[in-house]
């Protein structure tokens, strides 16, 4: 399509911004400009301006770009922070109603915009994180046993998935490693199944999938792999991923505020589970299908019955909050 995007660029200054936690001031103009570009207010985006901005772009360019825009593209839906770039420009993963693009927008020290463009939203826009920074307790109490888990395939099934490459199977076993008390033919006698799943670290809850049945156990779910679902975001940027929570057992909202240690659900065996288990990983965007994912390390644990700091757990090793 002719003139599908729209690219305006000023010469800026540079800011220091090297880490990949969205500020408030950058939030702050980026919800604005939001608000007016779907508002029809392009007055009021350009008074959100620098005056070298003004001068590269005056209202009535200023106007032909934002209609132009929402006439090709549509109303912003949703904006996601994902990095900086060139350690000036915010960028956001932007859901229009006709495209995703990447919205870029670079702010000066007296908080007005002197830098903005739109293109087209790649997986290569996403900042790749190797692990997390954020700090995380365990999202369990008792002693769990780590079905998957490691950096090869013969320990973790899940490495040859971009987005779950790092991610871990839990369940719980008894002294004679087995995972359930007497034949293992209904949920009830699988030992994780309805046992508390807590959050790792203070967060916000951006998905919830709730309503899913649980599984018989051996018979998997393939409608909706990760079953029902929670989603946390950390202030560093890192998505938390839980998958297969007992039907109807969710405790926290969309939007809702979390605390580190907060009750999300229970332990179910929804989605593709062939036993009740928690599914845990991180990647570095919401979108399962986009993402990344990032290796997990937890700050503090008992592993076989040693602490250890600092560690990524791998399959067979028997974790429990120190």
């Amino acid at each position: 399509m002719k003139n599908l995007f729209f690219t305006l660029s000023l010469a800026l200054l540079a800011t220091n911004l090297f880490a990949q936690t969205e500020t408030a001031v950058y939030k702050s103009v980026a919800d604005k400009f939001e608000y007016f570009y779907n508002n029809d207010k392009p007055d009021s985006v350009f008074a959100l301006f620098s005056k070298e901005m003004k001068e590269f772009l005056p209202l009535n360019k200023t106007t032909d770009f934002l209609r132009g825009l929402k006439t090709q593209m549509g109303k912003i839906t949703r904006r996601q922070f994902v990095k900086y770039e060139n350690n000036t420009y915010a960028s956001y993963k932007t859901n229009f109603e006709k495209a995703i693009l990447a919205l870029n927008i670079s702010v000066d020290n007296d908080s007005k915009i002197n830098g903005l463009f739109v293109k087209l939203f790649t997986e290569d826009s996403l900042a790749v994180i190797e692990r997390n920074i954020t700090k995380l307790i365990l999202p369990f109490k008792e002693e769990w046993t780590v079905v998957w888990g490691g950096d090869t395939k013969e320990l973790n099934y899940h490495v040859q998935n971009q987005a779950q490459k790092n991610a871990f199977d839990f369940v719980i076993t008894d002294d004679k490693g087995n995972s359930f008390k007497t034949d293992g033919k209904i949920n009830e006698d699988y030992y994780a199944f309805g046992k508390e799943l807590i959050a790792p670290c203070d967060g916000d809850v951006v998905l919830v999938v709730d309503g899913i049945k649980d599984n018989k156990p051996g018979i998997m779910n393939p409608v909706y792999l990760p079953g029902n679902t929670v989603i946390i975001k950390t202030a560093n940027n890192e998505f938390l991923f839980f998958g297969h929570f007992k039907q109807h057992s969710i405790k926290v909202a969309e939007g809702e505020k979390v605390k580190q240690g907060q009750l999300l659900g229970l332990c179910g065996n929804s989605g593709n589970s062939s036993e009740a288990h928690l599914h845990f990983h991180i990647q570095n965007t919401e979108d399962l299908n986009a993402a990344t994912g990032i290796k997990c390390y937890f700050d503090k644990l008992l592993v076989n019955g040693e602490v250890k700091t600092d560690y990524s757990p791998i399959q067979k090793d028997k974790i429990k909050s120190e």
